[in-house]
């Protein structure tokens, strides 16, 4: 198990094991954060904050909110507004400690034309 936070501490997440790859996307959004995404199911993500500590952004298609502290500002996560079986949400992995992410594959993703991996 990994636990990361935003930057004051009010927001924690827990995943499962390292990811084995991270995602740097180019859309308006993420290009903005300097995110990078780890994706897990949302059944194996664990989020602990206190009521009102986060503050979340919807925006474009309205399929996703993404998750921030309301006191730092971190964006620690994003997770789809309905979610399915099959769901998965994406974990800032800049809110581990680098030494615990390891060094996984980091795959490029044009969010913002063509919806697809260029590396």
């Amino acid at each position: 198990m990994l636990v990361g936070s935003c930057h004051c501490g009010a927001v924690k997440v827990t995943v499962p094991r390292r990811p084995r790859r991270l995602t740097n996307c180019n859309c308006s959004m993420c290009r903005r954060l300097g995110a990078l995404w780890a994706y897990y199911p949302v059944d194996q993500v664990h989020v602990q904050a206190a009521p009102g500590a986060t503050e979340a952004y919807v925006w474009g298609d309205k399929t996703l909110r993404t998750v921030r502290c309301k006191s730092c500002g971190c964006v620690t996560y994003w997770e789809p507004l309905q979610r399915k079986p099959q769901s998965k949400m994406g974990v800032n992995a800049r809110a581990f400690d680098p030494h615990d992410i390891g060094n996984p594959r980091i795959r490029l993703f044009d969010g913002a034309t063509t919806w697809r991996y260029i590396d």
